[in-house]
Order: structure tokens, then C-alpha cells, then sequence
């Protein structure tokens, strides 16, 4: 089982950058491609962004397209998610997680979690 926990949350002004880290620990983290999900109050949690473990390839959910950009390094078995121009839309609690090999970008792939961190917008 790997270990995950995320840092970098807080309360940005509208138009700010955050920069999210997800350190993991525990079983290897290099064969693991990564995610971010995020869950905003009274909503189903969504994926923000994934990349592949060689990080060649990137996925973004279309709300976060431009804005948000997903890396990692696995020398240091960490992950980052960069995000600036943020909206108050963006206000929800961001989660790492591990995604299964050959899994598509959703819920069901995940593998592990971490604990979250919030992330808080004020227009």
C-alpha cells in the first residue's frame, strides 16, 4: 500500500496560483500513474488532472484546461499540480491518488487515496 499526503492548500483571491504537492511513501511510486480529484461542498467527487508514470501522458478535465498543469517527479516520489488563474469555482478539497495500470481517469481506478487538502477561492 502506498502512503499519500498532500500539501500546499490554503485561500487564494480569484485570478491567484496555489501549487499542490502530493508526496507518496510506501510501495513503489514509479510504475503508478497519478491523479488529482477534488470534491466541492454538496458535490461527487471529479478528477482535476492524471498523468502517466513516465509522464508522457497528461490528462485534464476540461474545467482546468489552460490553467492547471499536472507533473511529477519520481526521483522524489512526488506529484505536483500547479494551479493559477483560479475561480471561486475551484473552492473544494484536492486529493491525490494512485490510479490502476490500464485504468481510465475516473473514481473507479483509484487505487489509493491521500487525506486532502482544502482549497479555497474568494471572489
Amino acid at each position: 500500500q502506498v502512503r499519500l499526503v498532500e500539501s500546499g492548500g490554503g485561500l487564494v483571491q480569484a485570478g491567484g496560483s496555489l501549487r499542490l504537492t502530493c508526496a507518496a511513501s510506501g510501495r513503489a511510486f514509479s510504475p503508478s500513474a497519478m491523479a488529482w480529484f477534488r470534491q466541492a461542498p454538496g458535490k461527487e467527487r471529479e478528477i482535476a488532472a492524471g498523468i502517466s508514470w513516465n509522464d508522457f501522458i497528461t490528462y485534464y478535465d476540461d474545467s482546468v484546461k489552460g490553467r492547471f498543469t499536472i507533473s511529477r517527479d519520481n526521483a522524489k516520489n512526488t506529484v505536483y499540480l500547479q494551479m493559477n488563474s483560479l475561480k471561486p469555482e475551484d473552492t473544494a478539497v484536492y486529493y491525490c491518488a494512485t490510479v490502476l495500470l490500464g485504468g481510465a481517469w475516473t473514481i473507479k481506478s483509484v487505487g489509493s487515496w491521500g487525506q486532502g487538502t482544502q482549497v479555497t477561492v474568494s471572489s
